[in-house]
């Protein structure tokens, strides 16, 4: 067999027709630019807006007017404070005013009560009226009845807004006042300030510390049982104390004129224990006084509530006011009309009735 002697070529590789390279569209420098301004000029309009807006918030520009009150419960809760500024919409932007505040140290000048802002006020304006100096301060005008208790009263305050029951008692209890008529009066109760919250009508701004409600009324007894008058009270052998826990019991007896009758058969009682009264006063207010709101005192209360106000158990004075008196009350007891009463009771007719005994009381009550 013949070996084929032919050279045979070697077998060349596919050829592949070589990707198409896609062309790049290029921009001219001219259009570059423009975009380059388009979108700087986007944002600034966009940086401008929002600098517009806060600088708006900041200055009180372009606001719907709108007044809102602001409580300072607490001097160091700021955040409390922003929160309500920004819910009655006082302002759009907490941080911003955060901010404002941390750099011009405003935030350290808030101080405790109630204020009256509106949209007018620019930041510098707001952190201003927050001061205890304000004259956005909210006051208000309290009107304290005589005979009201302290638990009445601190009522009343709180109904008023000026504070809240839980820190008026607190104040009352614990702290101690640089008074001379409290000296011997030991912390710790709230009622150890019956009989010196003084009556009368009282400016309180809204949201008040209560140590400087509280002390409002001390100075006020402090100017009306002056030196002079502590003077008659040491001269008739009583003391501050006691005084007023007489005036106290001829302030919930009577709203009548009637006061120093009252207080001659309070102080016959008492220094004339044998002319059948046994030193007893057997006075009802007393025992009404450690009675729960709203409860009447019976006949049965008379020998089963066990307390020393109780002045049908307990011979002699209760151990301190049984209400705040005012200045009639408190003359009445320092200056009591001179009888030879014993006894007395309300009529009919609404009108009290005197008696020198038992007897003639007695008759009275069962007419």
């Amino acid at each position: 067999m013949e070996r084929d002697t032919r050279r045979r070529r070697p077998e060349e590789p596919e050829r592949r027709p070589a990707p198409q390279r896609r062309r790049r569209n290029k921009r001219s420098p001219l259009s570059n630019s423009m975009l380059y301004i388009v979108m700087v000029c986007a944002v600034s309009i966009v940086l401008a807006a929002v600098g517009w807006s806060l600088a708006n918030d900041m200055l009180a520009l372009n606001k719907d007017k709108v007044t809102a009150t602001i409580v300072v419960d607490d001097e160091n809760d700021f955040g409390s404070v922003v929160d309500q500024l920004k819910d009655n919409d006082i302002i759009k932007y907490k941080g911003l005013f955060r901010l404002f505040s941390a750099l011009s140290g405003g935030s350290d000048k808030i101080a405790q009560g109630s204020y009256l802002v509106d949209t007018d006020m620019d930041y510098r304006a707001i952190l201003n009226s927050l001061g205890s100096g304000s004259s956005s301060r909210v006051e208000v005008s309290v009107t304290i009845q005589e005979g009201l208790t302290v638990r009445q009263i601190f009522e009343l305050l709180e109904k008023e807004g000026v504070s809240t029951v839980e820190k008026l008692n607190d104040m009352a209890a614990n702290h101690d006042y640089a008074f001379s008529f409290l000296e011997d009066i030991p912390l710790g109760d709230p009622n150890r300030l019956e009989g010196y919250l003084f009556p009368d009508t009282y400016n309180f701004y809204m949201g008040e510390d209560p140590k400087y409600v509280i002390n409002k009324m001390l100075v006020n007894f402090d100017s009306k049982v002056d030196d002079s008058m502590r003077q008659k009270i040491a001269d008739k052998g009583y003391t501050i104390q006691e005084l007023l826990t007489v005036a106290s019991m001829i302030e919930k007896e009577t709203d009548g004129t009637d006061r120093t009758t009252i207080a001659s058969v309070i102080y016959n009682r008492l220094n004339n224990p044998g002319a059948g009264t046994t030193g007893h006063l057997n006075i009802d207010a007393t025992i009404q006084y450690v009675l729960p709101e709203g409860e009447i005192v019976s006949e049965e209360d008379y020998y089963t509530v066990e307390s020393p106000y109780n002045t049908y158990l307990n011979k002699g004075l209760p151990p301190g006011p049984i209400a705040n008196p005012g200045l009639e009350s408190i003359m009445a007891a320092l200056n009591p009309e001179s009888t030879n009463y014993y006894y007395y009771a309300l009529g009919d007719d609404g009108v009290h009735h005197f008696f020198t005994s038992y007897s003639e009381h007695q008759a009275f009550l069962n007419s």
